[in-house]
């Protein structure tokens, strides 16, 4: 399957890619429809349940274009999500990988994780590094998803359980006193599907949890790129990012900032394409994925509760 070459992307050229609207879409659902709730960080927030994106790739790479996010944001995304790949649970394993102390260091703050009785900067062993590759088993070993759908999905394309979780109950959900993560994940449940007839490849998502202002942005980049990178490897062609939000809102703070979004128009979506080198997943850095006819808004700071 490997040997046979197929595109990564069938990308459509720039001028006729259609302008995607489905982000600002959500952002004015929300604002102007969304239930009014008052979340754990203080004040309020509006959010939705059980909201649906779908991005055909070749429509262009899902980067937003209301605001500039090329660069270090970018970077920082893909950055984060290839640290997680490679099972990195701690703030100094994410800086070895590159990532920002903003997106991590106030989460994990020696008070924070005292709360868990995690030491400081340790994102605890539920979070996604640590259950995406070290997923405990009953006899008491650990199994790295990872690693087992790439080999599933090589083996049997056909079946319809190339699924990877990033939910660990009994660490997060478990009664008082035994949760072991900061921060319950957010994102990263995966379902890969595959037709081996056609060599394409669709990556489904669902997010628990969507700051659609900030983190959701992100994440599209990261699992866009992840349905790249396994195309890459496994010789499809990735067709399509489905994406599902079990909740998605929209914090008091950023209200004036979603106002500001809503007034900009949108460009069409970018190209991003891989260093034609890389063979293997795990060789994968951000420095692999180029970004391309990418036009936006200026920079904007969207602050989000901590």
């Amino acid at each position: 399957m490997e040997n046979e070459k197929v595109p990564v992307v069938r990308y459509l050229p720039p001028e006729k890619r259609v302008i995607d609207t489905q982000y600002r879409n959500l952002l004015r659902y929300i604002l102007n429809e969304g239930r009014v709730v008052h979340p754990i960080q203080g004040r309020e927030a509006r959010m939705v349940t059980g909201a649906q994106m779908r991005f055909n790739i070749a429509n262009g790479f899902p980067v937003i274009s209301e605001r500039d996010i090329s660069g270090p944001p970018f970077y920082g995304a893909l950055a984060e999500h290839i640290a997680f790949l490679h099972g990195a649970h701690t703030l100094d394993e994410l800086r070895s990988w590159g990532v920002n102390d903003r997106w991590w260091a106030p989460w994990v703050t020696k008070e924070k994780c005292a709360d868990f009785g995690l030491p400081e900067g340790d994102l605890g062993p539920a979070s996604y590094g640590n259950v995406w590759t070290r997923f405990v088993t009953r006899d008491g070993g650990t199994f790295n998803q990872i690693i087992a759908v790439v080999d599933q999905i090589r083996r049997a394309p056909h079946l319809r359980t190339h699924r990877v979780t990033n939910w660990f109950p009994p660490e997060i959900i478990g009664p008082k006193g035994t949760r072991k993560v900061v921060v319950a994940p957010c994102h990263g449940d995966i379902y890969i599907n595959v037709d081996p007839a056609r060599k394409e490849l669709i990556v489904q998502h669902v997010q628990r949890s969507g700051d659609l202002p900030v983190g959701v942005v992100f994440n599209f980049i990261q699992y866009a790129a992840f349905g790249m990178m396994l195309s890459k490897i496994l010789g499809y062609t990735f067709v399509e990012l489905v994406w599902h939000f079990i909740d998605v809102h929209i914090y008091e703070i950023q209200y004036p900032h979603v106002e500001e979004l809503l007034s900009r128009s949108p460009f069409r979506f970018p190209t991003v394409t891989l260093n034609e080198s890389v063979n293997d997943l795990f060789d994968f850095r951000p420095k692999d994925f180029i970004l391309t006819d990418y036009e936006a808004h200026p920079k904007m700071n969207i602050p989000t509760p901590i």
